[in-house]
């Protein structure tokens, strides 16, 4: 009789241990279109040199803000790749279909060449059911620098992980659109 009760015991911990593992993993949607680029002479192009996170983005953890100064990393809700890869791919692919006629690359192009930095400081989930990407980004265009701030706070439709990823690219895609506005005056 005792052997049964070690035996159960053991299968308890055992089944309740491996239902914690359930890590659940994300990637940045890229945006519905298609990267439009036509082959001309003097194509104009655009280098996305690097999109820094801070090191609590850095880590394999989705990141959602419980108060006004205090975050949680989660351990089973995962991104897929490092975030500040899916960063600059997401970036990449969005600013190639909002410039026609650019050719936008995370590899050095050339000598004549715009040059793009992101630094994001924030792209979390918050407490009130919105979402934060801010940061600032550093463009040399044409040989001129333009600086300029962002923050981007959307509301969440729905809760979860899988909803706050989608609204994250979202607001993500929006400061693209910004950016080559910017790159179009």
């Amino acid at each position: 009789m005792k052997k049964w009760l070690v035996m159960a015991a053991a299968c308890l911990l055992a089944a309740c241990s491996s239902s914690g593992d359930n890590k659940t993993y994300y990637q940045l949607p890229l945006a519905t279109g298609t990267v439009q680029n036509s082959a001309t002479a003097h194509q104009r192009m655009l280098w996305v040199e690097q999109v820094n996170v801070p090191d609590f983005l850095a880590g394999s953890g989705v990141v959602y803000q419980t108060s006004d100064v205090q975050y949680v990393i989660a351990s089973n809700n995962l991104w897929a790749s490092p975030l500040d890869q899916q960063l600059r791919t997401t970036l990449v692919f969005n600013l190639s279909n909002q410039l026609p006629g650019w050719v936008v690359s995370s590899q050095p192009l050339g000598s004549d060449q715009d040059t793009l930095n992101v630094s994001v400081t924030g792209f979390h989930g918050r407490f009130d059911g919105k979402v934060v990407v801010s940061g600032e980004w550093l463009l040399n265009h044409q040989g001129q620098l333009i600086k300029r701030p962002f923050h981007i706070e959307m509301a969440q439709q729905q809760d979860g992980y899988d909803a706050m990823v989608k609204i994250l690219a979202q607001a993500w895609s929006q400061e693209a659109a910004s950016i080559a506005q910017t790159i179009n005056r």
